[in-house]
């Protein structure tokens, strides 16, 4: 299995839902960096199940996520050798997965698994349950403590819910969208969002929804102009993080329907000779290498496939049956998986500056 994501820096997570914990291993992170334990802990908190962003949307199960550093800090600075972390599990129930483990849930990795494998983890999913999803959080708030202090900064928010798109209501603002009900854009959405959850949750179901993630103070350059193109990797991060089910860059799919004239992101010179672009189409890359304007993401995220009503199955012995999934499960990976996808962009562009960094030493003068 791959475990590990990125080129330079580099992420190894570990563990599963209904195991002892979640751990990782970040290797290449560079020396010197300067550890905030309260942000990354607070990342983590945006994340872990029950918390107060997620509203009706979250599960019912309590678990602390504190995270607990293993190596690669001292005096509260990294060392430039292996950072490794863990977080304990304290509140599995796999008793509520015993009738699952013979048959395979709709929506969800079981079948293939066992069509891997042969042999499978059914308590929560195993290795493919959100849960996994921690160790990036942390490798994302460790690579944001690096990003910012060289001048980038990542804002991510929901867009949409089941439909209902934050835009329709008011004007979208970043100042506080991190620290709002769902991460909303604005204010005057949110009690739409509340209320089309608790309706689903009434009628046994689930939503999906798409989250935006931007990131400002992008300097030019990064990224390749053939294999490694920055856009590819920020699409391969994101769309590696379950239940994301597509990526647009920019304009994404709206590009398709537009004119050369148009989606074109015009470029001048003002009065004091700096550099403008008259719009952002591209979400910030051109050529699969970044252009200095805000990058710009979007991840459509699929409704969470463990619902409650009866759904058609099969079970490992090969008949038909019918599916009913208990247990406490989120009614929309959407606000939880926001944290996520940050995480991811954030690790993506660290791993991009560095690469950067190398080839500008390397180069000749």
């Amino acid at each position: 299995m791959f475990n590990t994501f990125g080129s330079l820096f580099r992420l190894t997570s570990f563990g599963e839902s209904h195991g002892p914990g979640i751990g990782g291993v970040i290797d290449g992170c560079p020396a010197g960096i300067e550890v905030d334990e309260g942000f990354i802990q607070a990342e983590l908190d945006k994340r872990k199940p029950n918390n107060a962003f997620a509203g009706a949307a979250g599960t019912t199960r309590n678990e602390a996520d504190k995270i607990k550093i293993l190596s690669g800090v001292y005096e509260g600075r990294t060392t430039g050798t292996p950072f490794a972390f863990f977080i304990e599990n304290t509140n599995q129930k796999s008793q509520d997965y015993s009738k699952l483990a013979d048959s395979y849930r709709p929506g969800h990795a079981d079948r293939g698994y066992d069509m891997k494998y042969g042999f499978r983890d059914p308590r929560g999913g195993g290795r493919s349950s959100g849960r996994e999803t921690i160790a990036r959080v942390v490798g994302g708030a460790l690579a944001q403590l690096y990003l910012k202090k060289i001048g980038i900064e990542i804002f991510a928010y929901t867009e949409a819910i089941d439909g209902i798109y934050a835009k329709d209501f008011g004007e979208i603002s970043l100042s506080s969208c991190g620290e709002r009900q769902f991460f909303a854009p604005n204010v005057e959405v949110v009690n739409h969002w509340q209320k089309r959850i608790e309706e689903v949750r009434k009628d046994l179901d689930t939503l999906g929804g798409v989250v935006c993630i931007e990131a400002h103070g992008v300097p030019a350059g990064l990224g390749e102009p053939v294999f490694q193109k920055l856009d590819a990797c920020l699409s391969y991060a994101l769309m590696g993080v379950g239940a994301v089910k597509a990526v647009e860059i920019g304009d994404g799919t709206a590009v398709a329907a537009s004119r050369g004239s148009k989606n074109n992101d015009g470029l001048q010179y003002d009065d004091e000779g700096n550099l403008c672009y008259a719009s952002n189409h591209a979400g910030g890359i051109e050529g699969g290498i970044s252009n200095g304007q805000p990058i710009i993401a979007r991840a459509y995220v699929k409704p969470i496939p463990s619902v409650a009503k009866e759904q058609k199955t099969v079970s490992k012995q090969g008949e038909n049956i019918v599916l009913s999934i208990g247990g406490r499960h989120d009614i929309c990976a959407i606000p939880r998986i926001v944290p996520v996808l940050k995480a991811m962009a954030a690790i993506t562009l660290m791993d991009m500056v560095l690469l950067q960094k190398r080839m500008e030493n390397n180069g000749i003068s």
